[in-house]
């Protein structure tokens, strides 16, 4: 009897390292910025957040839409870091690039030392399917020290897929193409509010 259990614990201990092998091993991706070299300007000081997605987005796991209210969670294609994180980061290198500035600061801000401009994004909807990325986002720019809005506006945004429908791989640079637009809708509010 006693014989028996042993042998049926090492059948069982061998099953389920044979489960754990055959397991694929999960892909992991970032968002990236356009130009990542960081400027010299100081001017003008840019306070960014805070960035807001969806709860559906708020996993580790690349989320595609399958029809008008479906969704997949794929199981081993990962995002590298927390998504409402790589946003920010992205949003914050493409405003340094494209209004040449190195002045940046993250909400909360310093109450004695605020930002000239604060940006604040809500990510409404982001998602793909097999023909095109899209995003729904509310935005506004805003001068922290009054807290007087210089702009505010939701965008809708999309960038359609290469031939070849969806992969895992393309997610990630259409996301980032997406958040590159709404980084140029941003900063041409605050270069026309400097320029006034």
């Amino acid at each position: 009897m006693k014989r028996t259990a042993v042998l049926g614990a090492w059948c069982l201990g061998v099953l389920l390292l044979a489960g754990c092998g055959t397991t694929p091993p999960s892909n992991y991706y970032l968002l990236s910025a356009m130009d990542e070299a960081p400027p010299d300007g100081m001017v003008p000081a840019l306070g960014i957040g805070p960035v807001h997605i969806p709860e559906y987005l708020r996993r580790n796991s690349l989320v595609y839409r399958l029809g008008d209210n479906r969704l997949q969670i794929a199981d081993s294609e990962r995002w590298g870091e927390p998504l409402e994180e790589g946003v920010q980061r992205v949003l914050s290198l493409n405003l340094a690039d494209l209004l040449a500035t190195g002045n940046l600061s993250y909400y909360p801000f310093h109450s004695q030392r605020p930002p000239d401009y604060g940006v604040s994004v809500n990510v409404l909807n982001l998602d793909v399917d097999e023909q095109r990325a899209a995003l729904v986002a509310e935005w506004l720019v805003y001068r922290p020290a009054t807290g007087e809005p210089v702009g505010r506006r939701i965008s809708r945004l999309q960038y359609d897929l290469p031939a070849g429908g969806l992969a895992p791989e393309r997610v990630a640079p259409a996301y980032s193409a997406l958040l590159y637009q709404l980084s140029q809708l941003i900063a041409s509010v605050i270069s026309a509010d400097m320029d006034s």
